[in-house]
């Protein structure tokens, strides 16, 4: 299980499964999991808490996945409507998918460059893989002003509140995948930092403080 990385998450199951079973078509082992996330984001991020299937491969496999998807766009293309939405994108709009291919399908990403193409705009190989390099660069910076959370997680851990080690442990631990299949520290070294001392002094407070309220009990 541990040699497997979230490489999509899906709000529709149906659509999990359909690639799945095209996966593992093509010799790639993946598995299905229907659940919320916990202490893991997507590289876009963003965090939700609401129920979604998880489809997981091995990292090894990320490369010749997305390339599967992108075949699969290529077909589908050749019959695209031109009612499709992108049809009325402007350049600029279109340039922006190409900038951030990990927040659109992998249709509209192929869309993008075939649109951009035809309206004259230079899209070859090596602008793609600029572009995809300077998206992981971005998405690879730790989150930044978590200075609020260290002070109430410190207050909280020091008053003996359980709150306080969930922010330590949170600030500590939590985690995101990139498009690769990487999965980085979401804060920065100090503020991880800070998040495992929050986190060690609540697991030391707390059961004290529960001591003292157990024995203030008795004693009433």
């Amino acid at each position: 299980m541990n040699d497997f990385k979230i490489f999509k998450r899906f709000n529709d199951n149906e659509q999990a499964i359909e690639l799945a079973e095209e996966f593992r078509k093509n010799g790639i082992e993946c598995q299905l999991i229907n659940d919320s996330p916990a202490v893991d984001i997507t590289f876009t991020g963003n965090s939700t808490f609401q129920k979604e299937t998880q489809l997981l491969i091995r990292q090894s496999d990320f490369e010749k996945a997305n390339k599967i998807q992108e075949d699969q766009a290529d077909e589908i293309l050749l019959n695209i409507n031109k009612d499709h939405y992108l049809f009325e994108f402007t350049n600029e709009e279109l340039h922006e998918i190409l900038e951030k291919p990990d927040e659109w399908n992998p249709i509209d990403y192929k869309l993008a460059q075939k649109l951009l193409k035809e309206r004259g705009q230079e899209v070859n190989e090596n602008l793609l893989k600029s572009l995809k390099q300077e998206r992981i660069n971005e998405l690879s910076k730790p989150e930044k002003g978590q200075g609020s959370w260290i002070i109430i997680g410190y207050i909280f851990s020091l008053l003996g509140g359980f709150l306080g080690i969930l922010i330590g442990w949170f600030l500590w631990t939590l985690m995101k995948t990139l498009p690769t299949g990487e999965k980085i520290y979401l804060y920065s070294e100090n503020d991880r930092k800070h998040g495992k001392r929050i986190f060690i002094i609540g697991m030391i407070v707390f059961p004290v403080a529960l001591i003292i309220k157990f024995f203030d009990k008795l004693n009433f």
